[in-house]
């Protein structure tokens, strides 16, 4: 099912920046190219995968838009505050628009936001259509209060310390006063290199945008290192050789890798980012090491050993 067909061939409706935004806006950008016959919408595939992980495999991906618009609409219309209270789901589902699934659900939830029509209780709200009638968006005006409505926490306030945080302290404690024997490797970020695909860009690369591997000089010289020698670094999941860096940019014991490299595999596409192709910091994790608490996978203060190399071992 991969890759996800390219901005260009895919709707678009920004959810994530416009928590960021200055001022209320909002945009729906259908694909300005069609898909090719047989290839897949990100939706799509998605959805699949949502089917497939869930013992599904098979099942319509157009069930999984249903699910969410069902379930949605059955928490909305029980909710005391929503602009649907008290009426009938099947109803409020057979108002919906758009040409697909996920237009459907962009339909309701831009009828159940702040801005929206509330399925007719607010008739000069958000809908899909009359943003679908203003293709270079809507501008809704300055950012306004909204606490503590949006709060769904029992207090009815921003609870800043949860129990299950409240009760993972003792164990980060612990861990802050631990001192590993050897060395622990930290991610890095160049200020041209936001995103890998920067790197492919011949304006922004060069100077200090380097894939180096930046080592305190105490550990340098108690390893025997050179600035920009090579130097093998293994991890868990595996090693890698990248040049060296001698800077107190970084404390003693940390030693620290950008990631977004490694232009140098199969496949990649990346014609002028492949000429200085650095290492995939990836390589070196196996997955194992866990955030007990969250779950997420540690990417940084992986422990790693160095080995200086010499021209024969190159």
């Amino acid at each position: 099912v991969l890759p996800p067909p390219p901005p260009a061939q895919s709707p678009h409706h920004d959810f994530a920046f416009n928590t960021l935004a200055v001022r209320n806006q909002v945009r729906y950008t259908r694909p300005a190219v069609p898909l090719e016959p047989g290839r897949m919408a990100e939706t799509e595939i998605l959805a699949r995968l949502t089917l497939a992980v869930g013992g599904a495999h098979g099942t319509d991906p157009a069930a999984v838009d249903a699910m969410v618009i069902e379930q949605t609409l059955a928490r909305s219309v029980r909710e005391p505050h929503s602009p649907v209270h008290g009426r009938d789901p099947a109803e409020l589902t057979a108002l919906l628009t758009g040409e697909n699934g996920p237009e459907r659900r962009l339909d309701l939830m831009l009828r159940l936001g702040p801005y929206g029509d509330g399925f007719g209780a607010r008739p000069d709200g958000l809908t899909l259509e009359r943003l679908l009638a203003h293709p270079h968006g809507i501008d809704l005006g300055p950012l306004r209060p909204r606490l503590p409505q949006p709060l769904k926490t029992r207090s009815g306030k921003v609870e800043l310390l949860p129990a299950p945080i409240a009760a993972d302290l003792p164990r980060l404690a612990r861990a802050r006063d631990e001192r590993p024997a050897g060395l622990v490797l930290v991610g890095r970020r160049h200020l041209r290199s936001n995103n890998s695909w920067m790197h492919n860009v011949p304006a922004l690369t060069g100077g200090s945008n380097r894939c180096t591997l930046h080592v305190h000089p105490e550990d340098a010289a108690r390893l025997g290192l050179r600035g920009a020698q090579p130097v093998r670094v293994k991890g868990p999941g595996g090693a890698v050789t990248v040049p060296a860096e001698v800077t107190d940019a970084v404390r003693p014991g940390v030693v620290s890798l950008p990631h977004g490299w490694g232009h140098d595999r199969p496949g990649t596409r990346q014609t002028h980012a492949a000429t200085d192709p650095g290492v995939n910091v990836n390589q070196l994790l196996d997955g194992s090491a866990l955030d007990p608490l969250s779950g997420n996978a540690v990417l940084n203060g992986v422990p790693v050993t160095l080995t200086a190399l010499t021209g024969a071992e190159l």
